[in-house]
């Protein structure tokens, strides 16, 4: 039923999956975990994730807990076949996703997840759960719950739940600090770079590189360009996250202004149109474009193709030339998609660790406490968050402190003065 590239692929995927696993002792305990309590057991699963060696270790620690898991791709130039491959001949799961697929052959895989019959979905964008309310409503009676692991996907859940469409409770597993502060403050800081330096093998110091937001994936990705030399300019809607830019030493300034001096522009707000056609035009000769934001439409693709009198595909692996009237040439790499995954590897495999250790933990509690959930977005329970941390800590062989039962009583008295 798998539709995937070349099952011949799969012993290279198998031990790409294992290297990844080295690097993921927490899932690799929550594993061992699974395999003898069976949380998931008979629960069916289906998931629209990056198809990558992590991904294929969440995979394996769901199936360690009981469910059978169909999986497709959440982005076409994510996904690895031979990972594919691997899941497929040496795991038995359900994959439908192929390297580079056609936005129909996208949607086509995430029907054919959906036809699986899943009691529990797991998103990564909100694609899954939206074609599930809007094209196979008849599906979804038997869908328990769900988790979604992006800032966009939470985005949009949040608006389905304030219109009262959201049919059935899910998790907003990206909210975890595990989860929101790590892996998008330092696996986006550190892999968006890698997919850009990779794609171009320019240098990255002295030059201006201009980050559209400053959430935890733009104060990552600032943090981390200046450490290798750049100047980092930052640009905002949000007065709190601009000041707080400003009081770490960055130059903030307007997409118009700063348009004018890039050299380096990387998307990562969650919205639409942060690169226009307007500062397109205002961009110097061999300026790069990358987005590190969930979809394609934070850079104005179509605008960059009006402009151009010329496009040169394939100059360098995921990267295009787009040549202007005057002779100027921008650079848009991976399409427009998200660069550290598409012309990398994405995030590290330790911090996928607690991002996916949250993930399987919390698909372990919704089979046990959907039932008292409402159709809503629902916060992952701090005892996960902590518990993921705990874990963590103890893998890099870190002791903190712990509280005395005084410090206890103290904290939780208001009969205690000064």
């Amino acid at each position: 039923m798998s539709d995937i590239s070349d099952v011949s692929l799969a012993y290279q995927g198998g031990k790409r999956i294992e290297w990844a696993d080295r690097s993921m002792p927490v899932l690799r305990q929550i594993r061992e975990r699974f395999a003898g309590e069976r949380p998931l057991d008979g629960w069916r699963v289906a998931a629209c994730m990056h198809v990558t060696t992590e991904t294929a270790c969440l995979i394996r620690t769901l199936q360690a807990g009981g469910a059978s898991v169909a999986l497709a791709a959440s982005n076409p130039l994510s996904t690895q076949d031979d990972v594919a491959a691997a899941l497929v001949q040496e795991d038995g799961v359900e994959v439908f996703a192929r390297a580079g697929i056609d936005r129909e052959g996208y949607y086509a895989h995430i029907h054919q997840v959906l036809e699986t019959g899943p009691d529990l979905v797991l998103d990564d964008g909100c694609d899954l759960v939206n074609t599930l309310h809007i094209d196979r409503t008849d599906l979804i009676s038997t869908v328990k719950a769900g988790c979604e692991q992006t800032t966009t996907g939470v985005i949009r859940l949040h608006q389905m739940a304030r219109e009262g469409a959201l049919r059935f409770p899910v998790v907003a597993v990206n909210d975890t600090d595990t989860k929101h502060m790590f892996d998008n403050r330092y696996g986006t800081g550190q892999s968006t770079l890698d997919g850009i330096i990779r794609a171009t093998n320019t240098l990255l110091a002295g030059k201006t590189i201009v980050i559209a937001g400053f959430g935890y994936c733009g104060r990552g990705l600032a943090e981390r360009a200046r450490g290798l030399g750049a100047r980092v300019v930052i640009t905002e809607i949000d007065p709190v996250k601009a000041l707080d830019a400003a009081l770490q030493g960055f130059a903030v300034q307007p997409m118009s202004e700063a348009a004018r001096h890039g050299d380096v522009f990387i998307t990562v707000t969650g919205n639409r149109d942060v690169v226009s056609g307007e500062h397109l035009a205002a961009m110097k000769d061999g300026a790069i474009l990358a987005n590190s934001g969930h979809f394609d439409v934070e850079i104005d693709v179509r605008a960059l193709d009006d402009l151009a009198v010329e496009i040169h595909h394939g100059v360098r692996p995921q990267a295009d030339e787009y040549v202007l009237a005057d002779g100027r040439r921008l650079v848009l790499l991976a399409e427009g998609r998200l660069v550290n995954l598409a012309a990398a590897e994405g995030h590290p495999a330790a911090v996928m660790d607690m991002s996916f250790a949250d993930q399987a933990l919390t698909c372990a509690w919704l089979a046990g406490a959907h039932e008292t959930l409402s159709p809503a977005v629902h916060d992952v329970p701090k005892e996960i968050d902590t518990e993921v941390a705990r874990l963590k800590l103890d893998s890099m062989a870190i002791s903190i402190d712990l509280l005395t039962p005084e410090q206890e009583d103290y904290l939780h008295s208001w009969r205690l003065g000064s």
